[in-house]
C-alpha cells in the first residue's frame, strides 16, 4: 500500500517515522519544507501537494492542527478521490467536521476513517501510542495493518466521527487532570510537603493519572515541555464543550478550565507549553514547583511491539 502523509509536526513527524521505520512506501507534505526534507533523508519521497498525493497513493492521513486545515486539505484531494483511495483523517478534530468530510470522500467512491491517537508524542515516536478508529468495519479492516504500524493498541468506535469524539473526551479530561495535579503539587508545596515525596504518593494512590506520571514529571524537571502548547489545549476542550452543548449537556468544569486556559494564555501566550499552567498557582503564591532528579522531556522506554485489537468489554470484533 502507497501512503502519503500530509503534517509533519509534532505527532506527524513521529506518525510518518513509525511507517518509514516499518518499511512502508511513504509520500510525505508539510508547508514546512525543512520537515519534509528530513523525511526524505530517511527515505520517503517528497509530496508536490494533497491533489498529487491522493492521485497517486492508496491513502492519505492528514495530521494537521486544525479543522480548517483539513478542510483546506480536503478540498484539495477531493477531486482526486475515487473508488479504492482511502482518507485517514488522524488530526484531532470536531466530530461534526470529520464526518462531513470523510462523507464527501464516501460521497466520491473512497473510503475515510477518523483515527486521531492519544498517549503522547514519546509513545507515537516509539509505535506505542494508542489509537482510536471510526469507520466502516470494512474499512478498518483494511487499513489495520497501518494502524497497527503507527500505534500499539486500535480500538474501532464504531461509524465514522466516533474516534474523533472519543478523542476530544479524553483531551478533556488529561486536561482536568493536569489542572487538578497543578493545584495538588502547589498546595502540597505551600503546606511544606516535600515534592519528591509527593509526587510519589499520587503515582502509587488512587489520585494518580496518565497526566500525573508524565506531564508532572516535566513540571517538576521545570522545562514543561510535552510538545503541546496552550492554544492546542483550548481547541481541544473547546470542541468537547461544543459536543455537549449540541448534545444539552449542562458541564460545570469544562467551561471553568476553558476560563483557566483563557487566562493562562491571556498571561503567557497561545503557544505556551500546556504544563506552564501551574504558573498561574505559582505566580499566585511566590513558589517555585521544582524538585530535583526529573526529566526535561518524556520518552518511552517499552519497546516498539506490533499493535493489535482492543475489544471493548461485551463485544466482539465484529460489533
Amino acid at each position: 500500500m502507497k501512503i502519503g502523509f500530509i503534517g509533519l509536526g509534532n505527532v506527524g513527524g513521529k506518525l510518518s517515522g513509525s511507517l518509514l521505520r516499518n518499511g512502508f512506501d511513504l509520500t510525505v507534505y508539510d508547508l514546512n519544507a525543512v520537515l519534509v526534507a528530513e523525511k526524505v533523508e530517511k527515505g520517503a519521497k517528497a509530496g508536490e501537494g494533497p491533489a498529487q498525493m491522493m492521485r497517486n497513493c492508496d491513502a492519505v492521513i492528514t495530521c494537521l492542527p486544525s479543522p480548517a486545515a483539513s478542510d483546506a486539505v480536503m478540498q484539495e484531494m477531493l477531486p482526486e478521490i475515487c473508488k479504492g483511495k482511502i482518507w485517514m483523517e488522524m488530526s484531532t478534530t470536531d466530530q461534526a467536521e470529520a464526518e462531513r468530510l470523510g462523507g464527501l470522500v464516501i460521497a466520491a467512491g473512497g473510503a475515510a476513517a477518523d483515527c486521531p491517537v492519544s498517549g503522547g508524542c514519546h509513545r507515537a515516536d516509539t509505535g506505542n501510542i494508542s489509537i482510536f478508529a471510526g469507520c466502516e468495519r470494512a474499512t478498518f479492516e483494511r487499513i489495520f495493518p497501518v494502524l497497527t504500524t503507527l500505534g500499539r493498541r486500535v480500538l474501532h468506535t464504531g461509524d465514522l466521527g466516533t474516534a474523533s469524539m472519543l478523542k476530544v473526551l479524553t483531551n478533556y479530561l488529561a486536561t482536568v487532570h493536569l489542572v487538578a495535579n497543578a493545584e495538588a503539587l502547589v498546595t502540597a508545596k505551600a503546606a511544606g510537603m516535600d515534592l519528591n515525596t509527593t509526587y510519589e504518593a499520587i503515582k502509587i494512590s488512587s489520585g494518580t493519572s496518565f497526566s500525573h506520571v508524565t506531564e508532572s514529571q516535566v513540571i517538576l524537571n521545570g522545562s514543561r515541555d510535552i510538545s503541546f502548547t496552550m492554544d492546542l489545549v483550548k481547541k481541544d476542550v473547546g470542541l468537547f464543550q461544543e459536543i455537549a452543548q449540541r448534545n444539552n449537556v449542562p458541564l460545570e468544569i469544562s467551561p471553568l478550565i476553558c476560563q483557566i486556559f483563557d487566562d493562562g494564555i491571556a498571561r503567557y501566550g497561545d503557544r505556551e507549553l500546556s504544563p506552564n499552567i501551574i504558573r498561574r498557582w505559582e505566580d499566585a503564591t511566590d513558589l517555585a514547583i521544582l524538585a530535583p532528579g526529573f526529566p526535561p522531556e518524556m520518552t518511552d522506554d517499552e519497546p516498539e511491539q506490533p499493535g493489535y485489537e482492543v475489544i471493548p468489554i461485551g463485544r466482539s470484533p465484529t460489533n
